[in-house]
């Protein structure tokens, strides 16, 4: 069994926390020592369906990501729950059909249910006590040692005593973290951590608002959770689109093999090996 997400943040220093779109990408963070993973919805959006993060994916389309991964990889994954996915009651589901998939924590967020990305303009919030009911009923399903996390994309719009308001009041329904959205600032994460009593989240999501700040400097600020969200799958894209540029025009990848994963560093991955040998002695029982 894996550690909660909730007994990693005794360790000392940030939590770093990584996206992963797919099972094999699970078992590289693995492999290179990561402790968290993460199924952002907009990776679920471009990577598994092709389209943008604009809620057109189903909680059912999370989940599929979820188990896939967890099949594979022991590590405790944060998965990102959108709005929740309808009425008081059907978060609740959420948060049971989460649980039963394997994940150690979910984040639910304040904008309306026609949400956008937390990085692009023209977001709508909801009311305080709307954002509340969503987080008790997320939080009357929830179990021990698995993290409730209260997103909002407020600061946009509000400004940062309202992130810090809203915040608060999410922690008292029920939050057991805050994932404040597209903060710009290392100042403002450290007035944020010194007026709010649960750990913070910082999302360092590349070409979007927040700067690309450093663990060290999210530390000092009182940041206990660092997200990378689609940190490999944009290298991975750029990668897949050199490749498959390199066919279209030249007809060959030879000169680009030393960019490739080698067969052999694949089976070290997948414990290929193990599987062939497992075969093996059930043949030769026969």
């Amino acid at each position: 069994m894996s550690e909660s997400i909730i007994s990693l943040l005794k360790k000392e220093g940030p939590l770093k926390i990584v996206g992963a779109i797919n099972a094999y990408s699970a078992l590289l963070a693995e492999k290179s020592g990561l402790e968290a993973l993460y199924i952002s919805g907009a990776g679920v959006a471009n990577a598994s369906y092709g389209i943008p993060d604009l809620a057109m994916t189903s909680k059912d389309n999370v989940l599929e990501d979820l188990r896939r991964i967890k099949g594979v990889c022991d590590l405790p994954v944060l998965v990102d729950c959108d709005t929740g996915w309808g009425s008081a009651l059907s978060i609740s589901k959420t948060v049971k059909d989460m649980i039963h998939a394997g994940a150690a924590g979910i984040h639910i967020e304040d904008q309306v249910a026609n949400k956008r990305c937390g990085h692009r303009p023209n977001k709508e919030i909801v009311s305080d006590s709307e954002m509340i009911d969503r987080i008790k009923a997320a939080k009357d399903s929830s179990v021990d040692d698995f993290m409730l996390m209260a997103r909002t994309d407020s600061f946009a719009k509000e400004g940062i005593e309202r992130v810090i308001e809203r915040s608060n009041s999410y922690i008292e329904a029920g939050a057991d973290s805050i994932f404040p959205e597209a903060i710009t600032k290392l100042e403002d994460y450290k007035t944020l951590s010194e007026n709010i009593s649960v750990p913070i989240l910082a999302n360092i999501t590349e070409f979007g608002l927040t700067p690309l700040f450093t663990d060290k400097d999210l530390s000092e600020a009182g940041v206990e959770m660092i997200l990378h969200p689609l940190s490999a799958f944009r290298a991975m894209s750029q990668a897949a689109e050199e490749i498959y540029l390199e066919i279209s025009t030249k007809g060959t990848v030879e000169n680009k093999l030393k960019k490739m994963q080698s067969r052999d560093e694949l089976y070290d991955v997948l414990n290929y090996h193990t599987y062939e040998e497992k075969i093996d002695k059930l043949f030769s029982e026969e």
